[in-house]
């Protein structure tokens, strides 16, 4: 037996599971994206009456519009949290130890629940939280503000604190691997630090921004709970919609908004992916 069958026997295991327990499970909403509703039973008929009364609503696209509004604020403030913590890591920490200890700091709020990490900022940004209260003794406000909780502030904010961990991980791994002679021999030439993050480090841990941004806009695009609670019920998005008719049992419906939802998340991924390959190309 060639090496090379050897590593493919080795991972039909892997894509059995795959297809079993992810393939399967996508194959049936898709199909229940074609089935009909009468409010008393399902029929499975090929028809494209949900994805039409998804796409009629004007409801769909200020939701469509809403979660990626959300993707997109949660990402640029992640990537620069993560970027600004990966580059003080990798370049100004040069104790390996201390780097491992400031690392693990940063995965502390990860050894406690989800919910319980979401649920602390109720306490801290509520109109008589820590926060306000603090503002009104120093006597930099005089009334409590009201945009801290239940609003897109404390929907944002809840996500930067439990996603920003992986936007961290994937650029400190490409950063540890940016060959320091190269940025060495830069400096011998003359480059300014601006110089050599622009053309050697972005670059270089353009693999990692990549993966960051991939986990991050699908971790939010996939959220429900979070803009369910912090929002106060006042915002919405795709998911916590397909959840609405989930509720109600218009599982059909709900099944094309997750189709559209795949395809928007998917379409998003493959530009990531396109975009750091031409960028590869060039930088060759």
């Amino acid at each position: 037996m060639t090496p090379n069958r050897m590593s493919q026997l080795s991972v039909l295991p892997f894509t059995a599971i795959l297809i079993i327990f992810t393939g399967l499970p996508l194959l049936m909403v898709v199909l229940l994206s074609f089935w009909t509703f009468d409010g008393l039973e399902y029929r499975p008929d090929f028809t494209l009456a949900n994805f039409a009364a998804v796409f009629a609503a004007p409801v769909t696209w200020k939701i469509f519009a809403n979660t990626l509004r959300y993707a997109a604020i949660t990402w640029a403030i992640t990537l620069v949290v993560g970027f600004t913590v990966s580059f003080y890591l990798v370049f100004h920490v040069r104790n390996l130890k201390l780097q491992i200890g400031l690392f693990l700091l940063c995965t502390i709020p990860f050894w406690t629940s989800t919910v319980i990490r979401m649920i602390s900022w109720i306490p801290f940004l509520g109109r008589e939280g820590l926060f306000n209260t603090g503002l009104m003794q120093l006597g930099l406000i005089q009334q409590p503000l009201e945009f801290l909780l239940f609003s897109d502030f404390a929907v944002i904010i809840t996500y930067v604190n439990l996603f920003t961990l992986f936007m961290i991980v994937p650029i400190f791994n490409a950063m540890a691997k940016i060959d320091r002679n190269v940025i060495e021999a830069a400096l011998d030439a003359g480059a300014t630090g601006f110089q050599i993050l622009r053309t050697i480090i972005i670059p270089l841990s353009r693999t990692g921004i990549a993966l960051g941004t991939i986990f991050v806009l699908t971790l939010v695009m996939g959220d429900f709970f979070v803009v369910r609670v912090m929002s106060g019920g006042q915002s919405s998005t795709v998911v916590s919609a397909m959840k609405n008719n989930i509720d109600q049992m218009y599982y059909p419906q709900a099944a094309a908004m997750a189709v559209l939802l795949i395809a928007v998340v998917l379409g998003m991924v493959a530009t990531i992916l396109r975009v750091v390959d031409v960028r590869a190309e060039l930088a060759k």
